[in-house]
């Protein structure tokens, strides 16, 4: 196999062990990437019924409703049992960057929507502390000059996602080089500023269940 391979076969045997967390006849909240798109087809496949799902972003919804699963208005489903969603990267007590895919506001509404949100990984996505990858930070578009400068005076180098616009109309800034030794404070930090409309820190609330796949099979963290 080469790297690629390998790596996409972590991510479909992940996304088939986290089918069994998947209670039938629920409402699943439903996230954004590769590995979910794995997921997505590993329910699919897997025969088990859900009522519906609520989704992070529009890809998700078009290959949900593609295997013939409902889409529901988080508005209309209330708390959700489980959401499955992937990382660009966690850490050890299951804190995480998310936002690669520019879904980050959706995918933390339904997060905290959720009573446990299973994140699933492949093993390259594990680091020691936080901040190997970029984090996101989701803008309204007139504070995007302000906020930057915020964040540089925190320390870190934004860069503006060129060409980019998410669901919601923002604009996403990059941060390099952010010191995120305590990612609970910064998330807050990020939180407070005007113009803001959330980051790409998982650290307030973890994933519950951290399920990463390596080459010997898929480890659990709880």
């Amino acid at each position: 196999m080469t790297p690629t391979d390998q790596q996409l076969a972590q991510k479909q045997q992940v996304a088939e062990a986290a089918v069994r967390f998947v209670r039938s006849d629920s409402i699943l909240g439903v996230g954004t990437g590769s590995t979910v798109n794995c997921f997505i087809e590993a329910l699919a496949a897997s025969g088990k019924r859900i009522e519906a799902a609520v989704s992070s972003s529009e890809a998700s919804t078009a290959l949900l409703q593609s295997h013939g699963i409902e889409i529901m208005d988080l508005n209309l489903a209330g708390t959700l049992d489980l959401y499955i969603d992937g990382a660009d990267e966690f850490d050890g007590y299951r804190r995480l960057i998310k936002g690669g895919g520019g879904a980050l506001t959706r995918e933390k509404i339904i997060t905290a929507a959720s009573r446990k949100f299973v994140c699933i990984a492949d093993e390259s996505k594990k680091v020691g502390v936080l901040g190997r990858f970029p984090l996101p930070v989701e803008v309204i578009p007139m504070a995007r000059s302000f906020v930057a400068r915020q964040l540089v005076a925190m320390g870190g180098q934004p860069e503006l996602r060129d060409g980019f616009v998410t669901d919601n109309g923002n604009v996403i800034l990059d941060v390099h080089n952010m010191d995120l030794v305590d990612p609970v404070s910064i998330e807050k930090e990020l939180n407070n500023l005007p113009g803001v409309v959330t980051n790409g820190l998982w650290a307030l609330r973890p994933a519950e269940v951290v399920l990463m796949a390596t080459a010997s099979g898929v480890r659990e963290f709880a």
